[in-house]
């Protein structure tokens, strides 16, 4: 009984993972790109027995899909890497979880929680925490085509309520971007329009909580590109006051 529920769970957790993995474009474009390669790497193989049986004309034709192969493989892994660290939205679609534990007064740590199992630590002053994410949505014709809108974790930072310490106080922000090359979706929509007219980028409002001891909130991102944070009953009795919706 026990194996058999220790199968059940490996195949959730398996179940999970892939699903989490399919919601990454760079993913499924990145496999893409693969399945072009093999496809041009047939065709140089091909390629290669013409010439050696002196069909030129038929050498030719397979030359030229080769270069269309590679370069839709080259495409779609361009595209893809720089789409890493996007997800595709839903309708509400889970983003983080924030644990969070006090250090010291207006000094915490929490730990983050992706949909995917991954962790992070990351340590915050002030007395709430602030979540911004960018949202990439379509225009037309993309969007009646029914591409689904992307999106990604901008950063994570601290807030003090009084507005002169936050003015004056250490700040701590935490990026969670990706692209330390420079080379991202957004910064190629900002340098060159022209090359990619069917993206328009929304940034997604900011959320932010008040911060308590053992506290424990959820974010989601609604398909509008609101970011949404609850706190869970517990860690709402901590703060004092309805937050969220």
């Amino acid at each position: 009984m026990m194996r058999e529920l220790r199968y059940a769970r490996a195949a959730r957790d398996f179940t999970m993972d892939w699903s989490t993995w399919l919601r990454m474009p760079m993913t499924v474009l990145l496999v893409l790109a693969a399945v072009f390669l093999l496809v041009t790497l047939v065709q140089l193989v091909v390629l290669r027995q013409h010439l050696h049986g002196g069909r030129r004309l038929a050498a030719m034709w397979r030359a030229l899909l080769c270069l269309i192969f590679f370069a839709l493989a080259l495409l779609l892994g361009g595209t893809g890497y720089a789409l890493r660290g996007y997800r595709l939205l839903s309708e509400e679609t889970p983003v983080v979880d924030i644990d969070a534990h006090i250090l010291s007064p207006q000094r915490w740590a929490l730990t983050l929680t992706w949909p995917d199992g991954s962790t992070r630590q990351v340590q915050v002053a002030g007395d709430d925490w602030n979540i911004e994410a960018i949202v990439l949505k379509w225009k037309l014709p993309a969007l009646l085509s029914g591409v689904p809108p992307l999106y990604r974790l901008d950063r994570l930072s601290g807030r003090y309520d009084d507005a002169a310490q936050e003015a004056s106080a250490p700040r701590t922000v935490i990026s969670f971007d990706h692209a330390d090359d420079g080379f991202d979706l957004l910064d190629l929509h900002k340098q060159y329009p022209d090359w990619l007219p069917e993206v328009d980028t929304l940034y997604g409002s900011g959320a932010f909580l008040p911060l308590v001891d053992q506290g424990h909130y959820t974010v989601s991102l609604m398909r509008t590109g609101a970011l949404v944070a609850r706190p869970d009953e517990a860690t709402q009795q901590k703060i004092g006051q309805p937050f969220g919706g």
